[in-house]
């Protein structure tokens, strides 16, 4: 492929993409559907023309996937806003995170243990990841939903991903240093060491504070942002959760003036900050939509459909999907008192974090994934599955919150379980 068809191709990808994102927002299908269809369609073309070694792939959608990760978490972090009055709904989307992920983790092991024959621990390693739900797919999809309703899904997305990666990273120790999953000298160090990043996170957050106040180069978020993938990065090269870091960083950006202690708040400009924030928020999001579009687009050019030779991946994934939705249904309806499911029941999607962390299996020496149950074609129905589900749930949903009375039903609701969460 020559230089002038890459110039042609590399915008006309963007273009593509932004329409797809102008599509979700206007019928709420998933974009990232149309990305990862996109490449499919595009992979089968070149297979027919004799174009079928893409090596580069292996190495390529790690990366990218690890940068989309930091941004992902960085931009969701800095659309928290923390203040009193959110602490009660702030409290149920940590709950909900924390009780459903754990939940699935140890439904997925089950199944995976029972029809499978899997050993406990490479269960718990591939259910880790087809358990955390896609923040990067789930909050975008909330705008047809009521303010609390949106603002619980932001909550628990995000808050999932922080958890699961965390819970991953530590499956991963305990393997490689083949001691048990529930360890208790070892958790106690995981709690130390979170500890610990929190207070060098303070400390990193005031110095990229200063950075961004006192760097006249009219070139800095991008600076500021490289310096934030180099601290993930040195944080994983001493197994340590680095993205706690980057979720801290961008949760007192956005929270500067209730959250950065008064000794550190006199020595910055608030107002200069407050400017600089901004800036540096639209550059993240931009960022993000680059670094989704061509990481989608290249994961589904990296799946060939001929290999879907048989159904058995189909049926591993529907039983997956409807362990989630289980779970899910169960917990909302112990916790709102109601039989009937509601929006929230169905918005579960799975996404960049899924495949990037099902990635990083093929680095465990535990698992053979070349001959594995679960892979990347019972990954793919999952996502999809996922994905589509919580668009039928929230389309569902959308005439009944158009109904005055509906919505007043539902704030009374939301409003008596904050009361009792206090």
């Amino acid at each position: 492929m020559n230089s002038l068809s890459i110039l042609f191709i590399l915008p006309l990808i963007i273009i593509f993409s932004y329409l797809f994102d102008a599509f979700a927002r206007k019928t709420k299908f998933p974009s990232v559907i149309l990305l990862m269809f996109t490449g499919i369609l595009v992979r089968i073309a070149t297979t027919i023309y004799g174009y079928d070694s893409f090596s580069f792939l292996d190495n390529l959608i790690p990366v990218l996937g690890t940068i989309g990760l930091i941004l992902i978490v960085l931009e969701g972090a800095v659309e928290l806003k923390i203040n009193r009055e959110k602490l009660p709904i702030i409290l149920k989307g940590f709950l909900a995170a924390l009780i459903i992920l754990t939940a699935n983790i140890f439904g997925l092991q089950w199944l995976f243990s029972l029809l499978f024959d899997m050993d406990f621990q490479s269960a718990v390693l591939y259910a880790i990841p087809l358990s955390i739900i896609s923040s990067a797919v789930a909050i975008p999809s909330t705008s047809g939903l009521l303010n609390q309703d949106r603002d619980f899904i932001v909550y628990e997305s995000t808050f999932s991903d922080i958890l699961g990666i965390m819970i991953f990273n530590y499956a991963l120790r305990q393997v490689d240093s083949k001691q048990s999953f529930i360890d208790g000298p070892s958790i106690a160090s995981l709690g130390l060491q979170i500890i610990g990043v929190i207070m060098i996170s303070l400390a990193i957050t005031y110095v990229l504070f200063r950075l961004l106040k006192q760097i006249e180069h009219h070139v800095k978020f991008f600076l500021i942002l490289a310096l934030l993938i180099l601290i993930y990065a040195l944080g994983k090269l001493f197994h340590l959760p680095a993205l706690l870091t980057i979720f801290i960083f961008g949760v007192f950006l956005s929270n500067v003036k209730t959250l950065l202690p008064n000794f550190l708040r006199r020595y910055l400009d608030l107002e200069q900050t407050e400017k600089g924030l901004h800036e540096f928020h639209i550059l993240t999001a931009e960022s993000t939509f680059i670094v989704r579009t061509f990481f989608f687009l290249f994961f589904g050019f990296s799946i060939q459909i001929m290999n879907f030779t048989s159904i058995t991946p189909i049926i591993s994934g529907a039983l997956i999907v409807s362990i989630m939705l289980i779970i899910r249904y169960v917990y909302f309806t112990i916790i709102r008192l109601k039989i009937k499911p509601n929006s929230l029941t169905y918005i579960s999607p799975r996404g960049l974090i899924s495949i990037l962390l099902f990635i990083q299996l093929k680095d465990v020496s535990l698992i053979n994934t070349e001959n594995s149950p679960i892979d990347e074609r019972v990954l793919l129905v999952v996502i999809l599955s996922s994905m589509l589900i919580m668009l039928l749930g929230t389309l569902k949903k959308q005439p009944e919150q158009t109904d005055t009375s509906s919505e007043e039903e539902s704030l009374l609701e939301i409003s008596s379980d904050t009361q009792n969460s206090q």
